[in-house]
């Protein structure tokens, strides 16, 4: 362990059992012969006594030295003691955050019962959900994300400075071929386009890097446009200096923040080199710019790049914030299985805290009326290769609206699977000015919920199950009227 967590475990059982013997600091100093000051040093996990010292105060306090310094925690530590001993707040960038890990500690040390309790509960909580460490990871990149407006400056001028050093040109469509050569040529990278097909254990990987030989196995299967993001990354890795990576796309697992951090740092990277911020932000002028939404236009905008759709709608997430002060939006991805009616949101994104829709792990059933499922519910039915649809969500509990763009599309790596993806901008006053469209008959308004078992929605044909939870609200509120009548009556 650390010195630090030594000395800060050390100060906190000094200070649980002073106060367990009903001993002030000046009460301890006065029974030990150590001053007040230095007690206090050491209970902040500033100071760690030398062998006379820690006797001493095994003496006085009547604990057994051994026991003292023992690493091992009461149940009422222990929680922190496990926090302490992952190295949680080392794998952590809390810089990000603005936050020092000595301010963390200072909190820690000063209320140790409460801020157990707390971490108890977070335990308890992340128990009950399934939510692993790599879960806490990932949240965490969302919320960096969040708290930059999804926009980093920084990368957008290192892509910049890629495509001057390698003359890229970022007004052409970037092809596959193209970026493999700066791999091979300037970065020394061995492509084997053979290897993944021979393991079937492997259809899930798009690639694998081995760093040692820097070979980088890619799998036939996937099209142009997805090994394109895939070179893009690797160029990514390289250009800006990134050694802690994670080496699998997908990724299996991660052993540290960084990598999960500097991941999405390259895939950030890779989706401004292939879908330039000049170039974008020029289409959607256009597309603003019209009366009336044009879905070929769109549809041809996304056909623009050698990009899914998937990432230029999380490219959207980048500009949309930036370029046109739209900053109240939220990207989902769907996946669904044809023949099922199960519907899984396996990413999300809200640049605006606290909106709808969030992704739901109680196992309700997602508001059959979001444009992003009734897109996969058409390209099912008709197995169609890409199936777009727009609308104006109202949320009418929450009194907000939303402009929602949604495309589906096969899964390229599962059979008889689909995928979609939506972007939802806030109808708000700044949408209001760049959008023209907005008004337009032919842009449909559907009232939504966030799950059937939430939502007030009257006489809904595509309902899957019962207001449930709407009803305990109810109920639980009918009971506290009847309680308040009963006790005003007899006061």
């Amino acid at each position: 362990m650390e010195q630090d967590y030594i000395k800060l475990i050390f100060g906190l059982k000094l200070k649980q059992i002073r106060t367990e013997r009903g001993l002030s600091l000046f009460g301890l100093s006065k029974l030990s012969g150590l001053s007040k000051s230095y007690l206090n040093e050491i209970e902040k996990g500033k100071k760690y006594p030398k062998p006379d010292k820690i006797a001493a105060l095994s003496e006085h306090l009547e604990v057994g030295y051994d026991d003292l310094v023992s690493l091992k925690l009461d149940k009422n530590l222990a929680p922190i003691g496990e926090i302490l001993q992952s190295k949680l707040l080392k794998e952590i960038p809390l810089e990000l955050f603005g936050i020092q890990e000595s301010t963390l500690i200072d909190i820690i040390s000063n209320a140790p019962v409460k801020v157990t309790a707390f971490i108890s509960t977070i335990i308890e909580i992340a128990r009950n959900y399934n939510f692993s460490r790599e879960n806490f990871f990932l949240a965490s990149v969302r919320s960096f994300q969040e708290a930059n407006s999804n926009y980093f400056e920084d990368l957008e001028l290192e892509v910049l400075k890629f495509a001057k050093t390698y003359q890229v040109d970022l007004s052409k469509k970037i092809t596959s071929q193209e970026l493999e050569d700066i791999l091979v040529e300037e970065y020394g990278y061995n492509i084997n386009n053979d290897e993944l097909e021979a393991h079937s254990e492997l259809d899930n990987l798009r690639s694998i890097y081995v760093p040692k030989t820097k070979t980088l196995l890619i799998t036939k299967s996937i099209d142009d446009a997805q090994r394109s993001f895939i070179y893009a990354k690797e160029l990514a890795y390289n250009f800006l200096g990134i050694d802690e990576r994670l080496y699998t796309f997908s990724w299996i697992k991660f052993d540290s923040f960084d990598e999960v951090l500097n991941n999405f740092y390259a895939s950030y990277f890779a989706g401004a080199l292939i879908i330039p911020r000049e170039s974008l932000v020029e289409h959607l002028n256009h597309l603003f710019s019209q009366k009336r939404f044009n879905t070929k236009a769109f549809q041809s905008l996304l056909s623009k790049y050698n990009a899914s759709p998937e990432s230029v709608y999380q490219r959207l997430t980048n500009l949309l914030p930036k370029d046109f002060k739209l900053k109240n939006l939220f990207f989902l991805r769907f996946s669904h299985k044809q023949g099922t009616d199960d519907f899984s949101l396996n990413k999300e994104l809200h640049l605006a805290k606290y909106q709808s829709p969030r992704a739901n792990e109680t196992n309700e059933h997602y508001c059959r009326r979001w444009a992003s499922i009734k897109a996969l519910k058409v390209i099912s039915d008709n197995q169609s290769d890409h199936e777009f649809d727009i609308q104006i969500s109202n949320y009418a509990t929450e009194e907000k609206q939303y402009l929602v763009l949604a495309s589906a599309t096969k899964d390229p790596f599962r059979n008889n699977r689909y995928r979609s993806v939506s972007i939802g901008i806030e109808i708000n006053t700044a949408l209001q000015r760049k959008a023209n469209f907005l008004n337009h008959k032919t842009l449909k308004t559907v009232h939504v919920g966030v799950t059937c078992e939430r939502c007030a929605i009257v006489n809904c044909d595509v309902r899957k199950a019962d207001p449930i939870i709407l009803e305990k609200r109810k109920k639980e509120s009918d009971t506290e009227k009847v309680v308040n009548a009963i006790q005003n009556k007899y006061s």
